[in-house]
Protein backbone atom coordinates (compact mmCIF):
# COMPACT_ATOMS: atom_id res chain seq x y z
CA UNK A 1 0.00 0.00 0.00
CA UNK A 2 1.59 3.57 -0.61
CA UNK A 3 2.85 5.60 2.19
CA UNK A 4 1.61 8.13 4.28
CA UNK A 5 3.18 10.80 2.70
CA UNK A 6 1.68 9.40 -0.43
CA UNK A 7 -1.60 9.27 0.74
CA UNK A 8 -1.83 12.59 1.87
CA UNK A 9 -2.39 13.62 -1.90
CA UNK A 10 -6.15 12.47 -1.18
CA UNK A 11 -6.82 14.45 2.02
CA UNK A 12 -9.74 17.25 1.57
CA UNK A 13 -7.20 20.15 1.90
CA UNK A 14 -5.01 19.20 -0.88
CA UNK A 15 -8.04 18.75 -3.85
CA UNK A 16 -6.52 22.26 -5.29
CA UNK A 17 -3.47 21.21 -5.59
CA UNK A 18 -4.37 17.53 -7.14
CA UNK A 19 -6.37 19.27 -9.66
CA UNK A 20 -3.32 21.59 -10.89
CA UNK A 21 -1.32 18.46 -10.96
CA UNK A 22 -3.82 17.10 -13.21
CA UNK A 23 -3.92 19.89 -15.55
CA UNK A 24 0.32 19.89 -15.85
CA UNK A 25 0.46 16.05 -16.73
CA UNK A 26 -2.36 16.55 -19.28
CA UNK A 27 0.14 19.36 -20.69
CA UNK A 28 2.77 17.26 -21.03
CA UNK A 29 1.38 13.89 -21.98
CA UNK A 30 -0.80 14.72 -24.33
CA UNK A 31 0.57 16.33 -27.60
CA UNK A 32 -2.75 16.67 -28.98
CA UNK A 33 -3.79 19.49 -25.64
CA UNK A 34 -3.27 22.67 -27.50
CA UNK A 35 -3.37 24.87 -23.91
CA UNK A 36 -5.35 25.72 -20.85
CA UNK A 37 -7.98 26.48 -22.18
CA UNK A 38 -9.07 23.67 -24.39
CA UNK A 39 -7.81 21.26 -21.39
CA UNK A 40 -10.75 23.27 -18.89
CA UNK A 41 -13.35 23.10 -21.46
CA UNK A 42 -12.98 19.66 -23.79
CA UNK A 43 -11.56 17.06 -21.54
CA UNK A 44 -13.74 14.83 -20.16
CA UNK A 45 -11.47 12.64 -18.17
CA UNK A 46 -10.02 15.96 -16.14
CA UNK A 47 -14.00 17.22 -15.98
CA UNK A 48 -14.71 13.76 -14.27
CA UNK A 49 -11.61 13.57 -11.71
CA UNK A 50 -12.71 17.26 -10.54
CA UNK A 51 -16.30 16.36 -9.68
CA UNK A 52 -14.57 13.35 -8.09
CA UNK A 53 -12.23 14.90 -6.19
CA UNK A 54 -15.16 17.10 -4.35
CA UNK A 55 -17.38 14.35 -4.49
CA UNK A 56 -14.76 12.35 -2.14
CA UNK A 57 -13.81 14.93 -0.19
CA UNK A 58 -17.92 15.31 1.33
CA UNK A 59 -17.65 10.95 1.23
CA UNK A 60 -14.70 11.06 3.57
CA UNK A 61 -16.69 14.06 5.36
CA UNK A 62 -19.78 11.10 5.49
CA UNK A 63 -22.28 13.49 3.82
CA UNK A 64 -25.11 10.74 3.02
CA UNK A 65 -26.12 10.48 -0.95
CA UNK A 66 -24.93 13.67 -2.25
CA UNK A 67 -21.13 11.89 -2.96
CA UNK A 68 -23.10 9.26 -4.87
CA UNK A 69 -25.40 12.05 -6.75
CA UNK A 70 -22.31 13.87 -8.02
CA UNK A 71 -20.29 10.89 -9.26
CA UNK A 72 -24.21 10.05 -11.20
CA UNK A 73 -23.95 13.13 -12.68
CA UNK A 74 -20.40 13.29 -13.92
CA UNK A 75 -20.94 9.93 -15.51
CA UNK A 76 -24.22 11.32 -17.55
CA UNK A 77 -21.71 13.73 -18.30
CA UNK A 78 -18.42 12.06 -18.87
CA UNK A 79 -18.80 8.74 -19.29
CA UNK A 80 -17.08 8.18 -16.42
CA UNK A 81 -17.88 6.39 -13.70
CA UNK A 82 -16.04 6.91 -10.03
CA UNK A 83 -17.39 5.91 -6.92
CA UNK A 84 -16.51 8.87 -4.68
CA UNK A 85 -15.07 6.34 -2.17
CA UNK A 86 -12.24 5.69 -4.58
CA UNK A 87 -9.04 7.29 -3.62
CA UNK A 88 -6.98 8.66 -6.07
CA UNK A 89 -3.86 10.12 -6.63
CA UNK A 90 -2.10 13.54 -7.88
CA UNK A 91 -1.39 13.97 -11.67
CA UNK A 92 -3.74 11.26 -12.89
CA UNK A 93 -4.59 11.47 -16.53
CA UNK A 94 -8.08 9.73 -18.06
CA UNK A 95 -7.58 9.98 -21.45
CA UNK A 96 -10.80 10.32 -23.54
CA UNK A 97 -12.85 8.76 -20.63
CA UNK A 98 -15.70 7.11 -22.16
CA UNK A 99 -16.71 3.69 -20.42
CA UNK A 100 -14.06 3.88 -17.46
CA UNK A 101 -15.23 2.47 -14.39
CA UNK A 102 -13.45 3.17 -11.13
CA UNK A 103 -14.64 1.01 -7.89
CA UNK A 104 -15.37 2.27 -4.37
CA UNK A 105 -12.31 0.64 -2.72
CA UNK A 106 -10.19 1.12 -5.87
CA UNK A 107 -6.98 3.40 -5.09
CA UNK A 108 -4.95 4.90 -7.79
CA UNK A 109 -1.42 6.67 -7.40
CA UNK A 110 0.13 9.81 -8.67
CA UNK A 111 1.15 9.89 -12.30
CA UNK A 112 -1.39 6.42 -13.61
CA UNK A 113 -2.60 7.00 -17.23
CA UNK A 114 -5.87 5.58 -17.66
CA UNK A 115 -7.37 5.38 -21.19
CA UNK A 116 -10.95 5.02 -22.41
CA UNK A 117 -12.96 1.41 -21.43
CA UNK A 118 -10.52 0.91 -18.30
CA UNK A 119 -13.01 -0.70 -15.34
CA UNK A 120 -11.20 -1.43 -11.86
CA UNK A 121 -13.61 -3.23 -10.66
CA UNK A 122 -14.16 -5.66 -7.79
CA UNK A 123 -14.99 -9.43 -7.53
CA UNK A 124 -17.63 -10.99 -5.45
CA UNK A 125 -19.66 -9.44 -2.96
CA UNK A 126 -17.56 -9.56 -0.09
CA UNK A 127 -17.36 -6.83 2.60
CA UNK A 128 -13.86 -4.10 2.39
CA UNK A 129 -11.63 -3.92 0.23
CA UNK A 130 -12.33 -5.49 -3.61
CA UNK A 131 -11.02 -3.24 -5.56
CA UNK A 132 -7.61 -2.62 -7.37
CA UNK A 133 -4.61 -0.41 -6.38
CA UNK A 134 -2.34 0.90 -8.64
CA UNK A 135 0.95 2.20 -7.29
CA UNK A 136 2.70 5.51 -9.09
CA UNK A 137 2.89 5.92 -12.88
CA UNK A 138 1.26 2.84 -13.88
CA UNK A 139 -0.57 2.89 -17.94
CA UNK A 140 -3.56 0.83 -18.09
CA UNK A 141 -4.85 0.69 -22.23
CA UNK A 142 -7.67 1.18 -23.79
CA UNK A 143 -10.35 -1.48 -22.56
CA UNK A 144 -8.30 -3.32 -19.99
CA UNK A 145 -9.84 -4.69 -16.70
CA UNK A 146 -8.09 -4.84 -13.36
CA UNK A 147 -10.36 -7.05 -10.90
CA UNK A 148 -10.34 -8.16 -7.54
CA UNK A 149 -8.36 -6.35 -4.39
CA UNK A 150 -4.60 -6.80 -6.49
CA UNK A 151 -1.80 -4.73 -6.13
CA UNK A 152 -0.26 -3.12 -9.54
CA UNK A 153 3.32 -1.99 -8.96
CA UNK A 154 4.87 1.07 -9.98
CA UNK A 155 6.07 1.60 -13.78
CA UNK A 156 3.58 -0.89 -15.06
CA UNK A 157 1.90 -1.26 -17.71
CA UNK A 158 -1.09 -2.74 -18.77
CA UNK A 159 -2.15 -4.04 -22.21
CA UNK A 160 -5.33 -2.91 -24.08
CA UNK A 161 -7.52 -5.33 -23.98
CA UNK A 162 -6.09 -7.33 -21.10
CA UNK A 163 -7.89 -8.81 -18.11
CA UNK A 164 -5.75 -8.80 -15.14
CA UNK A 165 -6.78 -10.73 -11.37
CA UNK A 166 -3.51 -11.22 -10.06
CA UNK A 167 -1.24 -8.78 -8.08
CA UNK A 168 1.87 -7.74 -10.46
CA UNK A 169 5.46 -6.24 -9.33
CA UNK A 170 6.97 -2.69 -10.11
CA UNK A 171 8.68 -2.61 -14.00
CA UNK A 172 6.28 -4.81 -15.46
CA UNK A 173 4.38 -5.33 -18.66
CA UNK A 174 0.96 -7.11 -18.75
CA UNK A 175 -0.84 -8.46 -21.52
CA UNK A 176 -3.68 -10.75 -22.69
CA UNK A 177 -6.30 -12.61 -20.88
CA UNK A 178 -6.18 -13.47 -18.44
CA UNK A 179 -3.00 -10.83 -18.32
CA UNK A 180 0.35 -12.42 -18.33
CA UNK A 181 3.37 -10.19 -17.14
CA UNK A 182 6.66 -9.98 -19.08
CA UNK A 183 9.14 -8.22 -16.77
CA UNK A 184 11.68 -5.01 -18.09
CA UNK A 185 12.96 -3.70 -14.81
CA UNK A 186 15.56 -1.21 -15.46
CA UNK A 187 14.16 0.15 -18.91
CA UNK A 188 12.43 3.13 -19.53
CA UNK A 189 9.13 3.00 -21.60
CA UNK A 190 7.05 5.35 -23.06
CA UNK A 191 3.55 5.51 -21.36
CA UNK A 192 1.97 6.26 -24.58
CA UNK A 193 3.99 3.61 -26.79
CA UNK A 194 1.38 0.95 -26.71
CA UNK A 195 3.09 -0.20 -30.12
CA UNK A 196 5.75 -1.11 -28.32
CA UNK A 197 3.82 -4.32 -25.92
CA UNK A 198 4.81 -7.88 -26.84
CA UNK A 199 2.43 -10.16 -28.64
CA UNK A 200 2.58 -12.91 -26.23
CA UNK A 201 -0.06 -15.10 -27.06
CA UNK A 202 1.91 -14.64 -30.97
CA UNK A 203 5.23 -15.72 -29.89
CA UNK A 204 3.60 -18.86 -27.98
CA UNK A 205 2.26 -19.82 -31.16
CA UNK A 206 5.71 -19.47 -32.86
CA UNK A 207 7.49 -21.98 -30.88
CA UNK A 208 4.73 -24.28 -30.35
CA UNK A 209 4.74 -23.92 -34.48
CA UNK A 210 8.76 -24.06 -34.21
CA UNK A 211 8.65 -27.22 -31.87
CA UNK A 212 6.08 -28.74 -34.18
CA UNK A 213 8.52 -28.35 -37.09
CA UNK A 214 11.38 -29.64 -35.29
CA UNK A 215 9.33 -32.82 -34.58
CA UNK A 216 8.08 -33.36 -38.45
CA UNK A 217 11.29 -33.13 -39.50
CA UNK A 218 12.37 -35.97 -37.08
CA UNK A 219 9.70 -38.11 -37.99
CA UNK A 220 10.30 -37.56 -41.89
CA UNK A 221 14.00 -38.47 -41.49
CA UNK A 222 13.32 -41.65 -39.05
CA UNK A 223 10.90 -42.58 -41.75
CA UNK A 224 13.35 -42.48 -44.55
CA UNK A 225 15.61 -44.29 -42.71
CA UNK A 226 13.32 -46.85 -41.89
CA UNK A 227 12.18 -47.30 -45.47
CA UNK A 228 16.19 -47.43 -46.32
CA UNK A 229 16.71 -50.63 -43.93
CA UNK A 230 13.45 -52.16 -45.26
CA UNK A 231 14.96 -52.36 -48.77
CA UNK A 232 18.48 -53.47 -47.76
CA UNK A 233 19.62 -49.92 -48.45
CA UNK A 234 22.90 -48.47 -47.00
CA UNK A 235 21.75 -45.13 -45.09
CA UNK A 236 22.70 -42.31 -46.37
CA UNK A 237 21.55 -38.53 -47.30
CA UNK A 238 18.02 -39.75 -46.48
CA UNK A 239 18.73 -40.22 -42.48
CA UNK A 240 19.64 -36.60 -42.24
CA UNK A 241 16.96 -34.74 -43.68
CA UNK A 242 16.18 -31.18 -43.96
CA UNK A 243 14.29 -28.32 -41.75
CA UNK A 244 10.33 -28.76 -43.52
CA UNK A 245 9.29 -25.70 -43.84
CA UNK A 246 6.09 -24.41 -42.58
CA UNK A 247 3.60 -23.06 -45.15
CA UNK A 248 0.60 -22.50 -43.35
CA UNK A 249 -0.65 -19.27 -44.49
CA UNK A 250 -3.19 -18.34 -42.20
CA UNK A 251 -0.96 -19.03 -39.13
CA UNK A 252 1.49 -17.10 -40.94
CA UNK A 253 -0.49 -14.12 -41.48
CA UNK A 254 -1.78 -14.84 -37.76
CA UNK A 255 1.69 -14.33 -36.52
CA UNK A 256 2.76 -11.16 -38.84
CA UNK A 257 5.40 -13.18 -40.63
CA UNK A 258 5.86 -12.55 -44.43
CA UNK A 259 4.03 -16.30 -45.93
CA UNK A 260 6.98 -16.81 -48.08
CA UNK A 261 9.35 -16.40 -44.72
CA UNK A 262 10.03 -19.39 -42.22
CA UNK A 263 9.57 -18.37 -38.74
CA UNK A 264 13.03 -17.11 -38.05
Amino acid sequence: MPSARRLACWEPDNVLKAIRADLAIIRERDPAARGLLEILLCYPGFHALVLHRFSHRLWALGMPLVPRLMSQAARLVTGVEIHPGARIGKGVFIDHGMGVVIGETAVIGDLCLLYQGVTLGGTGKQVGKRHPTLMENVVVGAGAKVLGAISVGANTRIGAGSVLVRDVGPDSTVVGIPGRVIHQSGVRIDPLAHSALPDAEARVIRNLMERIDSLETELARTQACLRDLAAGKPIGESCRGESQSLKDREILEFLGDNPGSTLG
